[in-house]
């Protein structure tokens, strides 16, 4: 695993560097398309995922990649998820950041085997930081390993992303968390939340969109670093399961506080 983790970050690192940062801040209105309302894909998201393909197949001979992009132009590739060696793979999170010439954006990729997730990275292209992490050994950011810690704030801090929430469930999360709750922006970029659930900048994330290549680095990443994420009825994310919902937190007693506190 260390020579394929070497060969990943390797990979990632010279894309993030000669496409999503050549183009940041220097695209045309040309080579921003919307697939779907606020749902943007660019020149760089195709030329990322192109050469991740190209990198991370090279690196595992057999294996094959889901791509965010790969899925919008064929949906029935998301099956393929769980088969076999699978690299999930988000070429540009954050896209609409990116494409506004804002941060945070950033580069996400998974290693599952038959549908479980082995390994995990999400690089900030912008500031170089990698988070990575492997299935039973552990979180790391740059090659340190970390511990998940919560803000010691006196209320949790909680980026819940309710703008793609059902009317009647928004309406209900927003009162429950109401006095109990500190509501803290959302990144718009799900390699941006993880590592602030980690790494002390927020206590919990509610998630309603839940695909693969949005969750399986970041699930693996907080969840090797001590905190926890799951379905909002408490079972555990899985890949595969594209199901909408997803609670995660710095440790298992905020899960647990939140969950009752929001859902309960």
């Amino acid at each position: 695993m260390h020579a394929l983790h070497a060969g990943a970050d390797a990979l990632m690192r010279r894309i993030g560097r000669d496409v999503l940062m050549a183009h940041f801040q220097k695209l045309e209105a040309g080579q921003i398309e919307e697939k779907a309302p606020d749902d943007y894909v660019t020149i760089a998201d195709k030329e990322s995922e192109a050469l991740l393909i190209e990198g991370l197949t090279a690196l595992l001979p057999g294996s094959h990649v889901v791509g965010e992009e790969g899925v919008a132009a064929d949906a029935s590739l998301i099956l393929r998820a769980t088969e076999g060696a699978a690299w999930i793979v988000d070429p540009l999170d954050g896209t609409g950041n990116f494409a506004a010439g804002r941060t945070p954006f950033a580069m996400m990729v998974a290693l599952a085997q038959g549908g479980v997730v082995q390994a995990g990275w999400i690089l900030d292209p912008v500031g170089g930081r990698m988070c990575h992490a492997v299935l039973g050994g552990g979180a790391y950011v740059d090659g340190q390993r970390i511990t998940a810690r919560p803000t010691g704030g006196a209320q949790p801090i909680g980026a819940l992303a309710t703008r793609y929430l059902p009317d009647d469930v928004r309406a209900s999360v927003m009162a429950r968390s109401e006095g109990h709750i500190t509501i803290a922006d959302i990144p718009h970029c799900a390699g941006e939340q993880y590592p602030r659930l980690a790494l002390g900048t927020n206590d919990l994330a509610l998630f309603w969109r839940a695909m693969p290549w949005d969750h399986a680095p970041g699930a693996l990443f907080l969840e090797e670093a001590g905190g926890r994420i799951a379905r909002i009825d408490g079972k555990p994310y899985r890949l595969g399961d594209d199901r909408p919902g997803l609670l995660a937190a710095a440790s298992p007693q905020l899960w647990d506080e939140a969950a009752e506190r929001l859902f309960g």
